[in-house]
């Protein structure tokens, strides 16, 4: 069984095409070279993945029988509709499903990006052999995608699993749009904020930490530039990447004593950084969570990484053929 994929990004789009197994799982055959979002209506943009699906679906020994979109939100998986994502301007109230479906002929569903990942890593990746596990992205932005009792949840109006939103603090970092925010202090973002507070502490006490010497270089402070400088041994990038651990095991510990999953995977950041990361936040785990739930909880990182996009958008597909028949898949 043959399925289209389509990966709708603030940055990027692309379309591929994979095969399903009996198992659920999906193998990726081919992917189209990626398209830019930037300057494109959205309407006209989709017509050009379309002709990429068109495209794909021709290198397909029989016809595909579903295609998955992975966007992210805000969005109603259910209408398949995008609905005013921050990073996707002008994609306001857009009936994607119902677009793709039309033109591929073929069922289609839309899947918030952080739940199409979710199902990636659960059927594929480091997630496998759960019943209940929780995603999280930890890149530009913190979200999680929800597994609970062997089906994704996406809760009454899509919005399961904003994690991001949670507050950990009266003050920290902002993110989400709200200052610290689980988002706020764990992302890419967040570690930058946390680095330029926390060296120029350093620097108006008199200290130039070789991080970052002079405070007209504390704008270049970034995720990537901390994360290398922890790996090299730097003492000021520890110190910042064990403050956003304790962060993360605080807002983990949340999802463990709620949720009591099997495991908790964590992509991205956490993937590259997580012997920088897990002692301090699985310090906080250990003394804030209820040991039962602790006892039955791992956490692990990613284990799809450049590829995840593609097979999550195909993943969707290939997941909501397991739950639904025909049409248009809501």
């Amino acid at each position: 069984m043959y399925l289209i994929g389509i990966d709708i990004g603030g940055t990027k789009c692309a379309v591929s095409l994979g095969e399903r197994a009996a198992d659920g799982g999906v193998r990726l055959l081919h992917r189209c070279e990626s398209r830019p979002t930037a300057g494109r209506a959205p309407l006209e943009l989709l017509a050009e993945l379309c002709a990429d699906a068109q495209e794909c679906m021709v290198r397909a020994p029989q016809r595909p029988s579903a295609a998955g979109i992975s966007c992210g939100g805000p969005l109603d998986s259910r209408r398949g509709e995008i609905l005013s994502p921050p990073n996707l301007v002008g994609w306001d109230e857009i009936p994607a499903a119902a677009y793709v479906s039309k033109a591929l002929g073929v069922p289609a569903r839309l899947c918030n990006d952080a739940n199409a990942c979710a199902l990636a890593e659960w059927k594929l990746g480091a997630g496998r052999g759960c019943r209940s596990m929780i995603f999280l992205t930890f890149g530009t932005g913190l979200g999680a995608g929800l597994i609970l009792d062997g089906r994704l949840y996406e809760g009454a109006s899509d919005m399961a699993g904003e994690a991001g939103h949670i507050r950990l603090a009266d003050c920290g970092p902002a993110g989400y749009g709200k200052s610290g925010s689980f988002e706020g202090f764990c992302s890419g973002g967040g570690i930058a904020q946390l680095a330029e507070t926390m060296a120029r502490e350093r620097l108006q006490r008199g200290e130039k930490p070789p991080l970052c010497p002079t405070l007209s270089e504390l704008p270049t402070l970034t995720a990537a530039k901390v994360g290398r400088a922890a790996e090299a041994g730097d003492e000021l990038a520890l110190a910042i990447m064990a403050a956003c651990g304790r962060r993360l095991g605080q807002g983990l510990s949340i999802l463990i004593d709620l949720l009591n999953p099997e495991r908790i995977v964590i992509g991205s950041i956490f993937a590259r950084s997580q012997n920088e990361l897990w002692p301090a936040a699985r310090a906080v785990i250990e003394r804030e969570t209820l040991p039962a739930a602790r006892a039955a909880c791992e956490v692990v990182p990613a284990g799809l990484t450049e590829s995840v996009g593609d097979l999550a958008a195909l993943t969707v597909a290939s997941y909501h053929l397991e739950t639904t028949e025909g049409g248009i898949m809501e």
